[in-house]
This record gives C-alpha cells, sequence and structure tokens, in this order.
C-alpha cells in the first residue's frame, strides 16, 4: 500500500473514480511518430505506464500488413516486409494531408518503390493501390494502426479504452492535423486532444520536476531528433499566481525550429546505398541488387541495425544470407564510413537550434541547458556537432528520450478525462505558421471606384494558444466572401516551401448580411463579426459569424420607482416632477456631420438643449445591442475533406476488416481448445483417478470419440469454419462432462470436509463458551441460542449421514456427497455464529451494585479530598476486573476491562476457517 501511495505522489496524480455505473475509466495517450508508436494508459491503481505490445516491447513499429485474408501489424508486419514489402505499408505519417503532386510523394514512391500510388479523383490525395478492390488512403491505413494501438491499451488496461490524447509534430499544418483527426475517427477513438511532441515532453520533464519550478523563469531547450524528423524547442517555465488555484507551475513554448526531413530514417537509407554498392561491387551476380525490392529490404532492415551497432562501436561487419540470387552478403563498415555518408546531414543539426532562436528572440546564453530527445540523438556525431553548436559544457540526458512524449500526453490525457484529477501545470502552446485574413473591398479614390485587396493577421508566429480571437468587418452592408490563408512564410526554406501544400485554407461566402441591414434601418451598424477559435489541439475553427448593430431604446420607469417618487413628495413636501435645476443625462449619437459641427462649436448648443422643459420629462434611454446571425458556407482550399459517402465507404471497409481478424482470432482460438482438449482428455483417460470413476463401455465410447474428431481434424478439421469446430468441441465436452464432474468431486471432498469439520467445532466452542457466562453477564438470548444449536446439530447429522451414504455408493455413480451442498452447510454455520457475535460486539456491559466497594470507594474519595487539601497527588485506582465462570485465569483475554463475552467471541471467530 506505502508503495502505491509513493507513485501516486512520484507522478502528481489523485485518481477519482467516476460512479459505479460508469463501466470503463481508463484513457490512454499514442505518440505517433514516423516509424514508431508508443502506447501510455492511465487507470485506477495505474498513475502512469507504458503498455506493452504483444511481443512485451515497449514500442511498436507503425506498420500494417495486408495480404489476402492477412492483416498484421508492428513485429509481425516488418517480418513480413522483408519477404513481401508491397503489402507492408508505413511511414505514412509524411504523407498525411498531401496532394498526389506533392515533391514529399516523389520521396516516399523513390523510398518505397514496391508501392503503386495513384490519385483520389475526389481529393486529389494518394492512394496506395495494390488492385481495384485493395485501395487503401494513408488516413484509413493509420486508421487500422490507432485501432490496433486502443486495442494494446485495452489489453493492458484490462477494461474498454475509447478516449486518447494523440501526438503530433509541431510543424504539421492545418490538413496534417486534420488528417489524424480523420484517422482515429475511422479507429473509433474519441481525440481529447492533439497535442505537439514537443509539448509534451516539455509538460513530461515539468510534472516531474514540479519542485523546482519557481517564480524566476527558466529557459529550456529540447533538441528532438527522431526518425523522421528533427525539432528544436524553447520552453520556460515559472510559477505564476491563478485566481482559482493561486500559484501553479507554467511552460510556455517560446521558440521552435525543425527541419522536415532530417533524422535517422535518412541516415539509414543512406547506410541502405551503400550496402547495395558494396554487394554490387562484389559481383556475385550479375543483377542490380538495387532493382529487387525484396533484397532492398533485408538492406534496408541491415542498415537500420548498422546504425544502432555503430552508434556505440566503431567498426561493424554487416551481412544478410541469401540477400540476391541465393548470395550471402558480407561487408565490414564503419564509423568513420557511416559519418562520411551522412556529412551533409550532420551540417544541418544546428539550423532548427538557430531557428528555434530567432523565434524566440533569444540568445543561447539564456538558455540554462539543452536536452536531448529522440532515438536518432543517440548517434555521436549528432551530439558532437550539436555540443559544439550551443556552446554548452554538456547536453542534458536526464529525460527518457523515447517515452517522455508518449507519458508527458496521458499526463494530459488524465487531466482532460473527467475520471481523473490531477494537479494543474498550465500550458501555452505557440502557433509556428501564421494565420490572415484575407479580402477586397471598393474604395474611391480621385473620384474612381476600384478593389482594394486587404489583409489581418489572425494569428502571428509564435502567438499563444489556445486563443479566441474577433475580426470586425465595417465597410460592408451587402452579402460578401473573404479569405483565411496562411500568411508570411519566408522563415521556411524552399524545401519546406515546397512540400508544405496549399497556402490557402479556406474561403468564407456570407449571406444574409444585407437581410440584416435591412431589418434594422435605424439602428446603427457595428459591423460583422467573425469569431475564430484556435482550440488546444491547434485546429482554427470559425465558430460563427453575426452582424452587429446598436441601437437605443426608452427605458420604462418601474413601479418601484414611481412609489419612491410619491413617498419623497409626501414627507419631503416637493413635487412628483424632477427637479428643475437637475439636467437629466441623455444620450446623443451624432452622425458624421453632426461630429463635425461638434468639432466647430456647436456641441454646446446640443448641450443647452438638453435643458429644455420637453427634455425634463423625457424618460431614461439605454443602447441594447442587437446581434443577427450570419449564414456560412466554407471552401476548403487545401485539401477537401471526405464526404459522407467516403467516410462511410472508409468506415465499413476498416469494420469489415477488423470482423474478418476477430473472425480469424475466434476461429484459431476455438482450434486451439479443441487441439488441447484432445490431447489432454486421452491423457487422462490413463490417469488413475479417472480410470477409478469410468465404466468400461463409457471409457471405450469416450475413446472412440476422441480418436474419430483427431481424425477429422486432421483431415479437415483446419478448414473447417469456427461454427464447426466448436460443435466437434462442445460434443465432446457433453460426452466427458459426467466424468469431469465425478473425477472434480472426488478432489474438493477433503479440503472442503476438512473445513465443515473446522467450522462445527468452532461453532460448538463458540455454543459452549456462551452458555458457561453467568446468567446476568449474558448477552444471547435461549432462543438465539437454541436456533446455532439446532443448526449444529443438523450439519453434524447431515454430514455423518451423507458421507456414510457416499461411501456405499460405487464411484462410476453420480455422487451424493456434493461439495456445493457442503459448502452451504458451513456457510450457513458461519452466517449465525457472525451473528452473534456483532451482537457481543456492539453490546453494553451491565452495570454492577457492590456495597462493599460503594463504603470503600465513599472511604477513599474521603482521603482523596483530604489529600487534596494538602496538595498531595491522589493515586488512581485500578478499575477491578472479574474473571469469568469456568474460565481459565491464564486466558490474556481475561485482563482486558471490556465485555467477557464479546472478548471471548473475538477469539473464537479467530480460529474460525
Amino acid at each position: 500500500m506505502r508503495r502505491k501511495l509513493t507513485l501516486w505522489a512520484r507522478f502528481c496524480l489523485v485518481l477519482a473514480l467516476l460512479p459505479s455505473q460508469t463501466a470503463s475509466v481508463a484513457v490512454m495517450s499514442v505518440d505517433l511518430g514516423s516509424e514508431w508508436m508508443k502506447v501510455a494508459i492511465v487507470k485506477p491503481g495505474v498513475p502512469m505506464e507504458i503498455a506493452l505490445n504483444k511481443e512485451s516491447r515497449r514500442k511498436t513499429s507503425v506498420a500494417v500488413c495486408l495480404k489476402e485474408n492477412e492483416r498484421l501489424f508492428g513485429d509481425g508486419a516488418l517480418g513480413v516486409s522483408v519477404k513481401n514489402p508491397k503489402f507492408v505499408y508505413r511511414h505514412l505519417q509524411s504523407l498525411l494531408g498531401k496532394k498526389h503532386d506533392n515533391p514529399q510523394v516523389a520521396v516516399y514512391q523513390k523510398r518505397f518503390p514496391e508501392h503503386h500510388l495513384v490519385t483520389d479523383a475526389s481529393r486529389g490525395t494518394v492512394l496506395f493501390s495494390n488492385s481495384e478492390e485493395m485501395q487503401y488512403s494513408p488516413e484509413e491505413l493509420l486508421g487500422m494502426v490507432l485501432n490496433y494501438s486502443r486495442g494494446l491499451a485495452q489489453d493492458f488496461a484490462e477494461q474498454p479504452i475509447k478516449d486518447a490524447v494523440i501526438t503530433v509534430p509541431a510543424f504539421f499544418n492545418q490538413a496534417e492535423r486534420r488528417a489524424v483527426l480523420q484517422a482515429a475517427q475511422m479507429a473509433g477513438v474519441k481525440v481529447l486532444q492533439l497535442i505537439n511532441d514537443n509539448m509534451a515532453v516539455a509538460l513530461n520533464y515539468g510534472v516531474f520536476r514540479r519542485k523546482d519550478i519557481n517564480s524566476t523563469a527558466q529557459n529550456i531547450m529540447f533538441y528532438d531528433m527522431g526518425s523522421g524528423s528533427t525539432t528544436a524547442t524553447i520552453v520556460t517555465y515559472q510559477t505564476v499566481k491563478t485566481k482559482e488555484s493561486g500559484s501553479q507551475p507554467q511552460l510556455q513554448i517560446r521558440g521552435l525550429g525543425f527541419d522536415r526531413s532530417l533524422g535517422g530514417f535518412e541516415m539509414e537509407l543512406r547506410l541502405q546505398d551503400h550496402l547495395a554498392t558494396l554487394f554490387n561491387e562484389q559481383k556475385k551476380t550479375k543483377k542490380d541488387v538495387r532493382e529487387n525490392h525484396r533484397a532492398m529490404a533485408k538492406l534496408l532492415k541491415e542498415a537500420q541495425r548498422l546504425k544502432t551497432v555503430l552508434s556505440a562501436n566503431a567498426e561493424y561487419m554487416a551481412q544478410v544470407e541469401g540477400l540476391l540470387d541465393d548470395m550471402d552478403f558480407k561487408a565490414k563498415v564503419t564509423r568513420v564510413e557511416f559519418e562520411t555518408l551522412c556529412a551533409d546531414l550532420f551540417e544541418r543539426v544546428p539550423g532548427p537550434v538557430q531557428e528555434a532562436l530567432s523565434s524566440a528572440e533569444m540568445s543561447l546564453d539564456e538558455i540554462e541547458q539543452v536536452i536531448l530527445v529522440g532515438g536518432s540523438t543517440r548517434v555521436p556525431k549528432v551530439q558532437e556537432v550539436l555540443l559544439k553548436a550551443v556552446g554548452k559544457e554538456e547536453l542534458g540526458k536526464n529525460l527518457n528520450a523515447d517515452e517522455a512524449a508518449a507519458m508527458g500526453a496521458v499526463y494530459k490525457a488524465a487531466a482532460l478525462s473527467k475520471a481523473f484529477k490531477v494537479q494543474p501545470f498550465l500550458v501555452i502552446e505557440a502557433t509556428v505558421f501564421p494565420i490572415q485574413v484575407e479580402f477586397t473591398r471598393e474604395v474611391e479614390e480621385d473620384g474612381s471606384r476600384s478593389l482594394k485587396h486587404k489583409k489581418r493577421i489572425l494569428f502571428q508566429r509564435m502567438t499563444s494558444y489556445p486563443m479566441r480571437k474577433v475580426i470586425t468587418f465595417n465597410c460592408y452592408t451587402d452579402d460578401f466572401a473573404f479569405h483565411i490563408n496562411y500568411g508570411d512564410l519566408s522563415f521556411l526554406g524552399q524545401e519546406d516551401l515546397s512540400v508544405f501544400g496549399s497556402l490557402n485554407l479556406t474561403t468564407v461566402q456570407l449571406s444574409g448580411v444585407g437581410s440584416s441591414f435591412q431589418k434594422h434601418t435605424g439602428a446603427e451598424s457595428k459591423g460583422i463579426k467573425a469569431h475564430f477559435n484556435m482550440d488546444e489541439s491547434g485546429m482554427l475553427l470559425l465558430d460563427r459569424v453575426e452582424s452587429v448593430f446598436e441601437t437605443i431604446v426608452e427605458e420604462e420607469e418601474s413601479t418601484l420607482t414611481k412609489l419612491g417618487n410619491t413617498i419623497s413628495s409626501l414627507f419631503g413636501g416637493g413635487s412628483s416632477e424632477p427637479n428643475a435645476n437637475v439636467t437629466e443625462p441623455v444620450q446623443v449619437t451624432l452622425d458624421s456631420d453632426e461630429k463635425e459641427g461638434a468639432k466647430s462649436g456647436e456641441a454646446k448648443i446640443t448641450e443647452e438643449a438638453a435643458k429644455t422643459e420637453a427634455e425634463k420629462k423625457a424618460k431614461p434611454q439605454k443602447k441594447i445591442k442587437i446581434s443577427e446571425n450570419v449564414a456560412v458556407e466554407l471552401q476548403v482550399k487545401d485539401i477537401l475533406n471526405p464526404n459522407f459517402e467516403a467516410i462511410a465507404t472508409s468506415n465499413k471497409k476498416l469494420q469489415d476488416l477488423t470482423d474478418r481478424d476477430l473472425e480469424k482470432q475466434e476461429r484459431e482460438k476455438t482450434l486451439n481448445s479443441l487441439e488441447a482438449f484432445l490431447f489432454e482428455t486421452q491423457d487422462k483417460m490413463y490417469q488413475e483417478e479417472y480410470q477409478a470413476v469410468v465404466l468400461e463401455e463409457e471409457k471405450e465410447a469416450i475413446m472412440a470419440k476422441l480418436s474419430q474428431v483427431s481424425a477429422w481434424l486432421d483431415e479437415d478439421g483446419y478448414s473447417a469454419s469456427t461454427k464447426e469446430l466448436q460443435e466437434k468441441l462442445q460434443d465432446l465436452r457433453k460426452l466427458c462432462k459426467a466424468m469431469f464432474f465425478r473425477v472434480e468431486e472426488r478432489r474438493k471432498w477433503p479440503g472442503h470436509l476438512a473445513t465443515l469439520e473446522s467450522t462445527l467445532n468452532s461453532s460448538s466452542f463458540f455454543l459452549r463458551s456462551a452458555k458457561l457466562e453467568p446468567e446476568d453477564d449474558r448477552i444471547f438470548t435461549d432462543v438465539e441460542l437454541k436456533t446455532l444449536e439446532k443448526v449444529i446439530n443438523e450439519t453434524t447429522t447431515w454430514k455423518n449421514n451423507t458421507v456414510a451414504e457416499q461411501e456405499k455408493s460405487s464411484p462410476t455413480e453420480r455422487p451424493v456427497l456434493l461439495s456445493k451442498e457442503i459448502e452451504s452447510k458451513w456457510a450457513l454455520l458461519d452466517r449465525e455464529v457472525n451473528y452473534l457475535l456483532n451482537k457481543a460486539k456492539f453490546a453494553k456491559p451491565k452495570p454492577k451494585v457492590n456495597n462493599s466497594t460503594t463504603s470503600e470507594s465513599s472511604s477513599s474519595k474521603a482521603n482523596s479530598s483530604k489529600m487534596e487539601e494538602k496538595g498531595a497527588e491522589v493515586p488512581q485506582e485500578e478499575p477491578p476486573i472479574k474473571e469469568p465462570t469456568g474460565q481459565n485465569t491464564d486466558s490474556p483475554s481475561q485482563s482486558q476491562p471490556t465485555d467477557k463475552t464479546a472478548s471471548t467471541g473475538m477469539s473464537v471467530i479467530g480460529s474460525l476457517p
């Protein structure tokens, strides 16, 4: 228990369970990398833990294999990739939110030439096509992976899970984030939030170092190099005061730099190409190994191992058996060769650092520590170049480089879930790409009208979010359109810009603006207001658009005010009319001409007019706001969302695959159960305890049936349906049920009878003890004691008679003595004894009067009074303890000055089974 409480405090997580009717309270996180994913859970009793996969590993490959009637994930899919790579889909992250003509798609095709990528005619995005029937989008494949991750979490948590927080790269744009949400929807995962992976890492770091955070700002840089990309993030930690919770720790993203294509996978591809060159140079075959997809998949697997080994060793002997035409490959590769192959990649290592500093407007002197994150930071050359670039004495390695993001994300999941309560940790994200609103309006210059293009920045680069913003259009009185686009992206390199995708996000067409002005002709327009929201997932949403007006209305004088004026006149002798010397406040709205007049001195006239008799009698006035919702039509310009029909088709496609997998698992489970039953039962038929309870003809029938099913299984069983297998298994179990029952009952008799005997002895001892209590001290009534005595006698009689009858019956017959009946008998005894024990526990001892003791007490009190008068200390008298009749005076229970029957009862129950 102490260990659990320590873990509780350590993870800063207090679990508060939902009401009992809630089926599941666990939540999960998925750290979705380009090559690997880590899954973490939180459930009652398990604050935060990485969920192990079916191979008991803490990370799982983001890969799915779709081959005929087989679907595999993780290591199973990777195993197929070296034999049939065209059926294995991986590194899907780089294709999310991309049109088919995006340069990133061409890069993917070059890296994985075994795949056939075609254009989705309806959206312009990418489809993997093996045939007309087998076409899958990256979102569908990622949905399969997310559904698999959900299954891993559920198996580990041993309960259903639906809610999740999923990590995405901080540089994901709107289209890429939408693609992840679409994949999660297909997987049946409810996304509580998309969290940037750098924020998840920073949150994990802060949560475990809460005590080190104070009001002084600490700037930490996290350098994260994973398989597919590199990110440098500057985070500021400090405590801030809040109205709700007082002083709380906070982290804020201050700067960000990234390189989309700099990662460990590119290093592995360089090694793969190097190994291919070495094999071709050995001239073991006339074929070029690069033209064989299967051979190149084997070399990629060896290159991945090679990169890891060379991080700890100066050289390594790469080898692949049967690489091409049954020819083995073996070649030595040194770390120096590896670093030469990747020299241009290592030169790019400082780039994200400089970009992060620039966006944060900081210098390296302001950064207290640079902490490594991501598996590829283990490459020695990366650390060497980075250390030189940041100018620090050392790089921070005090963070779990592989699991920090998953643990930070699952902490966020617990915070967002209604099932848990966590200690507050404030987080402030930052937008990576600026977003602006663009529109055109007609203007008049030099007597001619023309259209002028306007831009308004909605979210600057590195603007904090979540945040809501409102933009007001003042010059429109009729329906119009405006555009939501990305802002200035000049800070991106040419390569990043080329793969970024469309710079135009959405065109917003408004209708109903003109009719709202016609409806409120007498009111003053306050503009057309568009309400935007950058939510916690970094998604930009247009909440609503409204046409706002302001008008002046007369305020009715309340009955209470009128009554107050009347009372004033009655007691003050004055009139109920307002005092002629007091000027009532009157709000005057000026049009543009009146405003100009006011500037030239006409304001005074307006003020004097307010003192006329008519104004004195005017009712109070107030301004009211009128809002009319404006109809909005959105035209997506980057990546079209799939329509309802496409969503339904994708969901059905994935559900069919899931149902097929479940059917396959159920069949395998039934087949295994049938095989195990055949093997175990055939073995049992030769065991002594089974031979003792079965007649010869029954044994022959069972053996014949076992042989028959075994022969069927060898011939037709392995192609049989699940239903056929289940029927065979049910028939066998039905045939053997009576035999198994007889054996099971005989196994239970010794233990059950011993328990019953022990319960009888304890109950009888309790009854004797209760009867020996003096009549004045008795707690139990005669009826209660007789009831217990009756149960004891009846149970004893039943046991003796039934055991005797069982001894006369044959072992091959149905048993007369049944374990369930034995259990019910001792349960009845326990119930009767416990009833009496509870009564004794709460019974109050009867008061006793002793004349001699009373006189002695009076004398003692008198002596005490005398001693108190002299200022002496009064000795405390020990309470008398009466020994119970018939009890051993050496019994420790007799030393307690409490009710003796209750004490005896507690000692008796201690011996009950």
